[in-house]
Formats: C-alpha cells, structure tokens, sequence
C-alpha cells in the first residue's frame, strides 16, 4: 500500500475538496500506472500549527511548508537511477498542482517496506498482478483468499 502523510500548517488543505483533489490524484497514479486496488492508497492530512514546525531550527512560519513523508509496501522501485527518477517525477507531478503550484515550500521522501510485513484485515495481500488481487481491484476491497491467513 502507498502510505502519504501530509503535514501541513493551518491554512492549507483546509477543505474537504482540496484533500479530496489531492488524495484521488494520488490514487489515480497508482491505480492507472501500478494496476493497484484504489483502496490500498491511503493519504492523511495531519494538520499542524505554524508553532509545530521547524526547518534547520527555526520556526517556519514565512510561507506554508509541506513535508510529505511516503510509505511503499505494495509495490517497491527497482534497484536503478532511471526507475528513482520517473518515480520522482511521478511523485514531482501529483504534487505540482496541490503543493508546487501554490509557491509552498516542500519537501518529501519515500520509504519502501517489505512486503512480507504488511496485512490488511489480518489477510497476506495476494502477489502483486495475481487474479486475486486483480479481484481485490475489482471489489476495492479485502477479499479472503486460500493462503490468506
């Protein structure tokens, strides 16, 4: 599953459809680009006061600053430059209308989990382009499986 954490200050995604816009533009890339279920994407906006965030240890409170922090567990880059550039760029392009567009600054990172050590519902999701999760894709849910458990 794609885990973003979006931490923002008061005064940004304030609204249900800037959050909305921003998550399904998130979803729609992995979903489109990686054949992912929808519901293995998950974005939480963690909203922050101007006083909570410090950049080289001071307080940022001149402009919004965006720090988003991504969690691969589905899916992993492979080992070579030219994959890390397009997944930047990939990651580049969801952000510039949410965040870049907005003259925030930003900044972010991704963290890529084995695989082997992620459940959803108490289930091993199934192997990545398996039937089964093309039917999880389907269902845009959980679905047991033999071998699951």
């Amino acid at each position: 599953m794609p885990l973003w954490l979006i931490f923002h200050p008061v005064g940004t995604f304030e609204d249900t459809a800037s959050k909305q816009a921003f998550a399904e533009d998130i979803t729609q890339f992995y979903t489109s680009t990686l054949g992912l279920p929808a519901f293995y994407v998950v974005a939480n906006f963690i909203k922050l006061s101007s006083s909570d965030t410090f950049v080289g240890g001071k307080q940022k409170t001149d402009k919004p600053f965006i720090r988003v922090v991504i969690n691969h567990v589905a899916y992993t880059v492979p080992n070579i430059d030219e994959a890390y550039k397009r997944a930047t760029a990939s990651i580049d392009k969801i952000l510039k209308p949410h965040v870049a567009d907005k003259d925030y600054d930003w900044e972010y990172h991704v963290d890529e989990t084995d695989r082997r050590l992620w459940k959803l519902n108490g289930m091993i999701p199934p192997a990545a382009k398996s039937e089964q999760e093309q039917l999880w894709a389907k269902e845009n849910r959980a679905v047991p499986y033999e071998g699951a458990y």
